[in-house]
C-alpha cells in the first residue's frame, strides 16, 4: 500500500481518521478515510499501489467497464443511462459551440458515440484495455490508453469531459495541470463527482456505495473541488444536478446492507428532496479558464 503524505488539495500533511470502509464491491477489505486538517478534505489513505490498482476493477459489478446488464441495479442503470448521455450533450452545447472533445475516462464509449452522433469530434482516454476494445467493437468511437494524455498538443480541445473520473485520478495535480495545457484558453472541462456532503451520503455513512474505496481515491464535495481547480487555473461557473444518481447509490447502500435494494429509492427520492440543503448525490461542476 502507499500513503499519501501530503492533502490532495491544500498539500498540508496533517490528517486525522474520518471513515472505515469496506470495499463491498470485490475484496471486502477495509480502507481507511482521512480527513486534512487544514482543509477539510476527505481521501483513501493508504491506497493500492499503482501498478496493483487496477486488480480492484476487474468484476462485472464494475458497470461502466462491463456494460453488465443482469440484476435489477444493472438494468435501471443502463435504462437511465440512454436518458443521462443525452442531457450531458444538452450540458455541453449550452455552454460552448466547440466541437473537438476529449472524454478522460471515455469507459465502454457510449457517451462518445452519443456526443459523435450530435456533431462532437470525439475521442477519449481509458486505462481499461477491455474497456477500449468494447468501445472500439460495440459503439464505433476511438479512445487510448490514458497514458497519452501526456501526448497531446496544447490547446488542442473545446472540451473536456470526466463523467465520475477525477475522483480515480493516481497522480491528481499531475493531471490537472496537463488538462489545464491542452483545453482551449475558451474551453469548457465538465466534471462529474459524488458529493460526500448529500443526505444520502450522511444517511448510509460507511455504507455509501459512492465512497466506492479503493477505486475512489478522493471523497468530493463543492468547497473541495473550486478550491482544488482554483490552482490550476479554473472558475467553476456552474453546478448542475444529476438527481438520478440518488437512486442508483442509494440502491447500492441498501444492498451493500444486506436489506431489499428497491428500498433505495425511497432514499434517493429523500436525498433529492434535501439536495438544496446538501446538494445532489451527484454533481457535474463546469469549469472555465480564468
Amino acid at each position: 500500500m502507499k500513503s499519501i503524505r501530503n492533502c490532495p488539495v491544500c498539500e498540508e500533511s496533517y490528517f486525522k481518521d474520518y471513515l472505515s470502509v469496506k470495499d463491498h464491491m470485490i475484496t471486502r477489505e477495509e480502507f481507511k478515510i482521512v480527513e486534512c486538517d487544514n482543509c477539510g478534505f476527505h481521501f483513501t489513505n493508504p491506497i493500492p499501489e499503482i501498478d496493483k490498482i487496477g486488480e480492484y476493477y476487474k468484476s462485472e459489478e464494475y458497470i461502466s467497464h462491463s456494460s453488465n446488464k443482469k440484476g435489477v441495479i444493472n438494468f435501471l442503470y443502463n435504462r437511465v443511462r440512454n436518458i443521462t448521455l443525452k442531457e450531458k450533450v444538452k450540458w455541453i452545447k449550452n455552454e460552448t459551440d466547440g466541437k473537438c472533445l476529449l472524454d478522460i475516462g471515455s469507459g465502454t464509449g457510449h457517451f462518445l458515440k452519443v456526443a459523435n452522433d450530435h456533431g462532437f469530434k470525439g475521442t477519449g482516454l481509458e486505462p481499461d484495455a477491455d474497456a477500449r476494445d468494447f468501445a472500439h467493437k460495440n459503439n464505433h468511437v476511438r479512445s487510448s490508453d490514458q497514458a497519452e494524455l501526456y501526448n497531446i498538443e496544447s490547446n488542442s480541445f473545446d472540451v473536456i469531459t470526466m463523467w465520475h473520473v477525477l475522483e480515480h485520478v493516481y497522480d491528481l495535480r499531475k493531471d490537472l495541470k496537463r488538462i489545464d495545457e491542452i483545453l482551449k484558453s475558451d474551453g469548457r472541462l465538465f466534471i462529474a463527482v459524488p458529493n460526500m456532503n448529500s443526505h444520502d451520503a450522511r444517511h448510509y455513512k460507511e455504507d455509501w456505495a459512492a465512497y466506492d474505496v479503493p477505486r475512489h481515491l478522493y471523497h468530493f464535495q463543492k468547497n473541495d473541488i473550486s478550491r482544488l481547480m482554483l490552482d490550476f487555473g479554473f472558475d467553476l461557473k456552474k453546478v448542475i444536478p444529476m438527481p438520478y444518481d440518488a437512486y442508483y447509490v442509494s440502491m447500492l447502500s441498501e444492498k451493500y446492507k444486506n436489506r431489499f435494494s428497491l428500498l433505495g429509492v425511497l432514499r434517493g427520492f429523500i436525498s433529492n428532496m434535501k439536495a438544496r440543503k446538501y446538494g445532489y448525490s451527484s454533481q457535474v461542476y463546469v469549469f472555465e479558464k480564468k
